[in-house]
């Protein structure tokens, strides 16, 4: 027990002095505030570096990504048909499609499947 106390210190005391040794180490100086700069062939660019993006199209993405995820949780149900009691695979299938639906028309309600207004 004494053993393994002394080794967790050990790799604990190491671990805490290599985060040190790199935030010393890696200190951005003044100098290098030219590489976050936008570069074009050694001109000066003559548009801005950050373009302008369509909030609504970026909430239709997550909105996508959210529902993806919960496709991806609908297929286990599938297999569980045959191994579980009936009524309750029936019962948290419905719920589960259900708190979907609700979801869905929630999504809808609030125009954000419209593309335009």
């Amino acid at each position: 027990m004494k053993m393994m106390l002394s080794i967790s210190i050990f790799y604990f005391s190491i671990s805490n002095l290599l985060m040190i040794i790199s935030l010393i180490l890696a200190k951005k100086s003044i100098m290098d505030r030219e590489k976050c700069s936008p570069f074009e062939c050694g001109f000066d660019p003559k548009s801005l570096p950050r373009i302008p993006f369509s909030l609504h199209f970026f909430l239709i993405t997550v909105i996508f990504l959210i529902f993806d995820v919960e496709i991806a949780l609908i297929f286990p149900i599938i297999p569980t048909f045959l191994m579980t009691n009936i009524m309750n695979w029936f019962f948290m299938t419905l719920f589960f499609i259900i708190m979907l639906l609700i979801g869905l028309y929630h999504e809808w309600n609030q125009k954000m499947l419209n593309w335009t207004y």
